[in-house]
């Protein structure tokens, strides 16, 4: 990691101001418990308060091209790519930013503050009577945004640590999302939030494969076996 000189203050005169609504400081920030949120998210009131009102958006492009930006991000276990979008897929899970994937401009995505004109936006895009590349003709869908494995553990599992949040990295890289997403919804199905659990579920998928229709459908069938099963011992640990 850099080392940074300290800040040496504000100099004497009228300083550029950066607008950031009440709510943030009343709602938001007492909600925020990750550091590289926070960032993107104050990041994201000055970037846009610079922009003229038609072009009140980020795009991930123009985000990663900011090299001063992603000094903020350096950590010793992810690079400063993804820490910032890690930072991004959590303020779009909380719902601070909005999100839009356009899909025939490679996937490019925008992201708007989720504010009546950023809302209004993303249903222009939506509908196709607004589109920020400019062309008229360029068809733009919302693409599905599942939640972020981060958020979906912190929702539904409990707070997050430093050792949990590594082993959770460890299982988005090794297993598809929905499995993760599945799993998780069978643990608080059978009121037992504890990762441990849900690595067990995942690790019996992998072993012996999934069976769509009993753990998608029959969700009862699979409820007695994980608790009457190999993972009765975890039921109460």
């Amino acid at each position: 990691m850099k080392d940074h000189p300290g800040f040496s203050g504000f100099p004497a005169g009228r300083l550029p101001l950066t607008p950031v609504p009440n709510l943030f400081f009343s709602e938001l920030l007492p909600q925020i418990d990750h550091l590289g949120e926070l960032k993107i998210t104050l990041y994201a009131f000055w970037a846009l308060a610079k922009k003229p009102p038609e072009q009140r958006y980020l795009t991930l492009e123009g985000l990663q091209a900011d090299e001063r930006l992603l000094q903020a991000f350096a950590d010793p276990d992810l690079s400063e790519i993804e820490g910032l979008q890690e930072a991004l897929e959590r303020a779009v899970a909380r719902g601070t930013l909005l999100k839009v994937t356009v899909d025939d401009q490679e996937g490019q995505a925008y992201f708007f503050i989720n504010s009546a004109r950023g809302r209004a936006a993303v249903e222009g895009i939506v509908s196709g009577e607004w589109h920020p590349s400019g062309d008229p003709e360029s068809p733009i869908s919302l693409a599905h945004e599942r939640p972020n494995i981060y958020t979906l553990y912190e929702q539904n599992i409990g707070p997050l640590t430093p050792m949990i949040a590594e082993e959770l990295r460890d299982a988005e890289k090794e297993y598809p999302p929905d499995w993760i997403e599945d799993s998780i919804r069978i643990a608080v199905e059978n009121n037992v939030r504890k990762w441990r659990y849900v690595e067990a579920i995942l690790e019996d998928w992998k072993s012996r494969g999934r069976d769509e229709r009993e753990d998608r459908g029959d969700t009862e069938k699979a409820r007695r076996r994980y608790i009457q099963g190999k993972f009765a011992d975890l039921w109460d640990s």
